[in-house]
C-alpha cells in the first residue's frame, strides 16, 4: 500500500496523538485531585474511571473493525473529536450536585474519553506499521511511544498546575480549544494514503489466531494492572496525604508537587521507551522481554515490605518510594515498549487493525483491574496492600510472558 509523503504522515499522526495524549494526562490529574480535595474515598474515586477503562475494552474490541469499515483517518478524528466532547461536557458539572450524582455523570464523561483514547491509539498505532520502513519498525514504533508518554506526564503537571491556577472548569475550556485546533489542522494537512474504508469489512475474527498474540496481550494485561494498582489512586492520594496540611495553601502546593512527580514519571518512562531498542541492541526479542518481565516483580514487592516497616508516614519512606517507584518505572517503560513492537511484529499486515485492537483491548482490561484495585486495596490496607497486589500483578505478568516461548 503506497502512502504519500509517509514522513509526512508520520508526523501528523504523532501530532495528533501527542495532543490527544497532553489533554489526557491533564484531565486524569483534573479529575484525580479536585474529587479527592472534595472528599471523596479511595474507593469512589476509582469508581470516576472505572467506566473509562471499560469503554477503552469495548471500543477496542470493536477498533480494528472501525478502521477497517470507516478508515484509519476517520478513527483519528473521531478520537480527537470526541475528546472535546468530552471536555466540555465536564464544564457542566454543578457543586451543588450529590455526590451520587457527581459520580454517575463524571463517570459518563469518562467513559466517552475512554472511547475516544482508544480510537486515537489504536489508529495511531496501526498507522505506524503501515508507515514504517523495512528494517525500522522498533525504532519509529519506540519514538511514537515514548515521545506520547513523555508528553501525556506534561499534561500531569499542566492539569495539576491548571487546577490549582486556573480552577477546574477554566481549564477544561483551555484544553478544548487547543484540541480543537489541533484537530482542524490535522484534518488539512494529513496526507491521503492511510488505509480507506471498506465497506466490505465485517465484525470477524477479532481474536487472532496466532497463539503469540493472545499470550502477548495476556502478559499486557497484568503489566499494566501492576502499574495501576498504585499509579491511578493509591499513591497520588498517598503523597497528598503526607504533603498538605489542610490549608488551602498546603493544599495548593500538595497538588503542584503530586502532579510533579506523575509528570516526572510518565516523562521518564515515555523517555526509556523511545530509547528501549538501544537498551535492548540486538538479540533475541522474545527472550529479552521475558528476562525484563521478571526484573519488575521484586520492585514492588520491596517497596511494600518497607512501607509495611515503616508502620506509617515516615521521611525516609517517601523518599524510598519515590526512588523506588522511578526504578519500577525504567524497568516497567523497558517492558512496555517491547511488548509494542512485538504486538506489530507478530501482528499480520492484512488485519492489523484487528490485531492492535485486542492488543490494546487486554490493555484496557488491565487498567480497569489495577484502576478497581487501586481503590480498593488502597482503603482496605492502604499504601502497603496497593504495593503488594502490584507485584502480585507483575509475577503474573512474567508467567505470561513466559509463554511466549510456548
Amino acid at each position: 500500500m503506497h502512502v504519500a509523503h509517509p514522513i509526512r504522515a508520520y508526523a501528523a499522526v504523532t501530532a495528533a496523538y501527542w495532543a490527544f495524549m497532553l489533554t489526557d494526562g491533564a484531565l486524569r490529574m483534573l479529575v484525580l485531585l479536585q474529587f479527592n480535595a472534595l472528599g471523596f474515598s479511595p474507593v469512589q474515586l476509582a469508581w470516576l474511571f472505572l467506566l473509562y477503562e471499560v469503554a477503552g475494552i469495548i471500543t477496542n474490541l470493536y477498533a480494528g473493525f472501525l478502521a477497517a469499515r470507516f478508515g484509519l483517518a476517520a478513527t483519528l478524528y473521531a478520537g480527537l473529536g470526541l475528546q472535546i466532547a468530552a471536555l466540555l461536557a465536564l464544564t457542566q458539572l454543578d457543586p451543588g450536585w450529590s455526590i451520587a450524582a457527581s459520580v454517575v455523570f463524571v463517570m459518563a464523561v469518562q467513559g466517552v474519553s475512554g472511547v475516544a483514547k482508544d480510537l486515537a491509539k489504536m489508529s495511531s498505532k496501526s498507522a505506524v506499521k503501515l508507515l514504517a520502513p523495512e528494517g525500522g519498525l522498533f525504532r519509529w514504533v519506540a519514538v511514537l511511544t515514548g515521545s506520547k508518554n513523555a508528553v501525556k506526564g506534561a499534561g500531569f503537571f499542566l492539569g495539576a498546575a491548571l487546577l490549582a491556577l486556573a480552577g477546574f472548569a477554566a481549564s477544561l475550556w483551555v484544553m478544548a480549544g487547543v484540541l480543537a485546533v489541533i484537530l482542524l489542522a490535522v484534518a488539512l494537512f494529513l496526507p491521503p494514503g492511510l488505509p480507506a474504508k471498506d465497506k466490505s469489512a465485517t465484525f470477524a475474527g477479532w481474536r487472532s489466531s496466532d497463539p503469540r498474540v493472545n499470550r502477548l496481550s495476556l502478559a499486557r494485561m497484568f503489566l499494566f494492572g501492576a502499574r495501576d494498582v498504585w499509579f491511578v489512586v493509591g499513591i497520588p492520594v498517598y503523597f497528598h496525604a503526607v504533603l498538605s496540611d489542610g490549608t488551602d495553601e498546603g493544599r495548593r502546593t500538595a497538588f503542584f508537587i503530586v502532579g510533579g512527580f506523575m509528570a516526572l514519571w510518565i516523562i521518564g518512562y515515555g523517555a526509556v521507551q523511545a530509547l528501549a531498542p538501544r537498551i535492548l541492541r540486538e538479540g533475541d526479542t522474545t527472550a529479552k522481554a521475558i528476562r525484563w518481565a521478571g526484573f519488575l516483580v521484586p520492585i514492588p514487592l520491596a517497596l511494600a515490605l518497607a512501607a509495611w516497616l515503616a508502620g506509617g508516614p515516615q521521611d525516609w519512606l517517601t523518599v524510598t518510594l519515590i526512588a523506588g517507584l522511578l526504578l519500577f518505572g525504567f524497568v516497567f517503560a523497558v517492558n512496555s515498549s517491547v511488548h509494542s513492537y512485538l504486538i506489530l511484529a507478530f501482528g499480520q499486515a492484512d488485519r492489523i487493525t484487528r490485531d492492535v485492537g485486542f492488543y490494546y483491548m487486554s490493555n484496557a482490561a488491565g487498567r480497569l483491574l489495577g484502576t478497581l484495585l487501586s481503590g480498593v486495596s488502597y482503603q482496605l490496607g492502604g499504601v502497603v496492600l496497593c504495593l503488594a497486589v502490584a507485584g502480585a500483578m507483575a509475577a503474573l505478568a512474567w508467567l505470561a510472558t513466559l509463554r511466549l516461548r510456548a
